[in-house]
């Protein structure tokens, strides 16, 4: 499992960050956690003493979280943008928010709010989804690039 935890509304909030670290170190006994961790982060979780049980990296430039998002099974996050590149890797994400930007992604099942309670999170760890349709084109399919050049080349002939 790949996960992140940036957002000010759970690494500033104690009772929050807590049960997202309980939560991670618990899914690590048996799955495989990696947590690209800010020293922001890192440092508020030292400073509240909280144990962090899991596989922790330095923060990872955009080719290797596109690596680790291709090579996960799920992903467990904060950050909106994590959540849309979940969907493009065709990875369910379990939301460390109450709410979403991206409610496509919750509504056709990709993805499910957790927010930061310890006991959802776990359940939803549990009973993730494999059989999710991940079809709906969202967002594109990757080849903006492309088409920007070819509409450039055709109207600057």
């Amino acid at each position: 499992m790949l996960a992140t935890i940036h957002r000010a509304e759970n690494t500033d909030d104690p009772v929050r960050l807590k049960a997202i670290i309980l939560a991670l170190n618990k899914i690590h006994l048996t799955t495989l956690v990696v947590l690209p961790l800010h020293p922001r982060t890192r440092k508020i979780i030292s400073d509240l003493g909280l144990a962090l049980d899991v596989h922790v990296v330095d923060p990872v430039g955009y080719l290797e979280m596109v690596y680790l998002l291709k090579s996960c099974e799920f992903v467990l996050s904060d950050s909106g943008g994590v959540q849309k590149e979940a969907y493009y890797f065709r990875k369910s994400c379990l939301i460390l928010r109450d709410e979403t930007e991206w409610t496509e992604l919750v509504e056709c099942g990709a993805n499910k709010i957790v927010g930061a309670n310890y006991d959802n999170i776990m359940l939803a760890a549990k009973i993730i989804k494999k059989d999710i349709d991940f079809s709906e084109d969202f967002y594109g399919k990757g080849d903006a690039a492309e088409k920007i050049v070819s509409y450039l080349e055709l109207y600057n002939a």
